[in-house]
């Protein structure tokens, strides 16, 4: 079993910015940017990245973001899904709202048409508790040994990083990050 792919999924921005629902466990983000030039920045490093993808051999599957509703991270979308070598698909409990919006049937639907599908598992009704795995931004796969890393925080749930795990055979290795201040440190591994 490799530990990467030659297929990929990429989200072409239209609102790509600053998200305030994400911000706060986001230490990342900056306010004080333009929108527009934020996200025609976005648009020209998608576009180059995307080519340089192409010419390297990768598959690349693009999909255009859509101006509603407002997803500004939508570009990510390793936090709402996953793709596994046996054909399963993952559905992943997202804790901002606006961030639940981003998973897309369509997207789901076109992608089992082109490539191998066995099911989708969805978690996300995990969000109905308040517990969240955002995908492979909340875990670090190690594909050959089927151990799942996670830092714990809000967006990563140690019952939730179990459910996965007892779907896939995985094994969790688990750790906590505190920011100087003391705070839990959220990873942002999009």
């Amino acid at each position: 079993m490799s530990q990467s792919t030659s297929n990929i999924l990429m989200i072409r921005p239209v609102a790509f910015g600053y998200n305030a629902q994400t911000a706060e466990s986001n230490a990342f983000q900056n306010r004080d940017d333009v929108q527009q030039v934020v996200q025609q920045k976005a648009v020209e490093e998608f576009d180059g990245f995307v080519a340089v993808l192409r010419d390297n051999g990768v598959n690349v599957t693009v999909f255009n973001d859509t101006p509603e509703p407002h997803t500004p991270d939508s570009i990510f979308p390793n936090n709402w899904v996953s793709f596994h070598d046996n054909g399963d698909i993952f559905l992943y409990p997202m804790q901002a709202e606006n961030r639940r919006l981003e998973r897309r049937e369509d997207i789901i639907r076109q992608l089992e048409e082109n490539f191998a599908a066995n099911h989708v598992i969805d978690l996300s009704r995990f969000e109905l508790k308040g517990e969240f795995l955002e995908g492979t931004g909340s875990m670090v796969l190690d594909r050959q040994n089927k151990i799942a890393y996670a830092c714990l925080s809000p967006r990563t749930n140690a019952e939730v990083l179990k459910a996965f795990c007892d779907h896939t055979g995985y094994t969790a290795v688990t750790f906590d990050a505190l920011t100087r201040p003391g705070r839990p440190f959220i990873i942002p591994m999009y």
